[in-house]
């Protein structure tokens, strides 16, 4: 063999397919181990919204080198797959006991209508066949509330700040506010909806908040600020709270679990499961980063991912009812002929799921 031959041979390698399913599975085990380190550097914690990628890439290649009689690699693997699937259960229990004294059932909508992409006529149709008592739009400008107007003529309260930079925000409701005002939460100058509503069954205090997608140092530190002052504001609130919005945070990352613990909030998603709403247009990548948050006195009593509407985030459908000790009391000096509690149709949404695929409805027989 000459020497160009040797120089030839030691520089040529070969990459065989099963290296590369290995190697997806090294990089898959290095994310699932580096997401729990979130809380130390920003980059880090953009692992920690991808538990259950990690969990099924990681179970679909242990079973592929399964068959090439291939037992340490698959045997780690799985490992690391167990792993992810320990943070991703516990989403699927903990559900609220049904209260025993109700009255009406009221619905909220979450929509993230995207100022750019969104479709206003299909965000127009799903308000009108969903009918929320409480609705709360994120990312619209002047053009979008304009476009809207027929189906926001349902709802004679509203507090709103368009704008053009995907941060608009608004908030409508078939009740009266009370009080309401637009509020600068933490550093960022991205505006949220703070306001006490005056049901029939009391008062609930709604806030509806956008928060700074994390992509890089400074925009995840936003990020972090305005979820590390909402606390303040819901221990603050005279009555029962329900936050909506787009957090840009899943249930893993260490900031949101810090959100819950620090305001005493719930997430609406606790036994029901991973309920992701972004991006509608990768399906294998949803993450849940629309949320429903809420404390004591208000009972979720349906949650539900609503139909497309054009924009990269699905709608969030949430029945409550309210719980609290004055419900109680009005309840038991009721009038014997009072109407019974309503009870909302979710028709539109199973006929959403039919419409969106086995990829949806997969994800719908999920939820009870």
């Amino acid at each position: 063999m000459t020497g160009s031959e040797n120089v030839a041979k030691f520089f040529s390698f070969r990459i065989r397919s099963w290296d590369l399913v290995t190697a997806g599975g090294v990089i898959l085990s290095s994310a699932t181990v580096l997401a729990f380190l979130g809380s130390f550097w920003w980059f880090l914690d953009l692992f920690s919204h991808f538990r259950v990628q990690f969990f099924l890439g990681l179970s679909a290649i242990a079973l592929v080198l399964l068959f090439r009689r291939r037992y340490k690699a698959p045997a780690f693997f799985s490992m690391l797959a167990i792993v992810n699937l320990c943070t991703i259960v516990p989403l699927y229990f903990g559900k609220e006991r049904q209260p025993s004294v109700v009255s009406r059932s009221y619905r909220s909508l979450l929509m993230n209508v995207n100022t750019e992409s969104g479709v206003p006529g299909k965000v127009a149709l799903a308000i009108g066949q969903l009918d929320p008592d409480v609705l709360a739009l994120e990312e619209v400008n002047d053009q979008w509330i304009s476009a809207l107007s027929v189906p926001l003529q349902t709802y004679p309260f509203s507090k709103a700040m368009p704008r053009d930079d995907n941060f608009g925000i608004a908030l409508y409701s078939k009740y009266p506010l009370v009080q309401s005002e637009i509020r600068q939460v933490g550093e960022a100058d991205i505006p949220s909806v703070i306001a006490e509503l005056e049901l029939p069954d009391g008062r609930l205090t709604v806030i509806a908040t956008h928060a700074l997608p994390p992509g890089g140092p400074e925009n995840s530190r936003l990020r972090n600020d305005q979820l590390a002052q909402l606390p303040g504001i819901v221990n603050q609130a005279n009555s029962p709270v329900l936050l909506l919005g787009d957090l840009n945070a899943t249930p893993w990352c260490s900031h949101f679990k810090r959100l819950l613990s620090q305001s005493g909030l719930r997430d609406s998603s606790h036994g029901r499961g991973v309920m992701g709403t972004w991006p509608t247009y990768l399906p294998i990548l949803l993450i849940p980063i629309d949320h429903c948050l809420h404390t004591a006195g208000v009972h979720v009593t349906r949650e539900a991912i609503g139909p497309e509407v054009g924009s990269d985030h699905y709608p969030l459908v949430i029945d409550f009812v309210l719980t609290s000790r004055s419900l109680k009391d009005r309840q038991q000096t009721a009038a014997p002929d009072a109407a019974p509690p309503h009870r909302w149709s979710l028709d539109i949404l199973e006929d959403s799921t039919r419409a969106k695929g086995p990829f949806f409805v997969r994800r719908r027989r999920l939820r009870p």
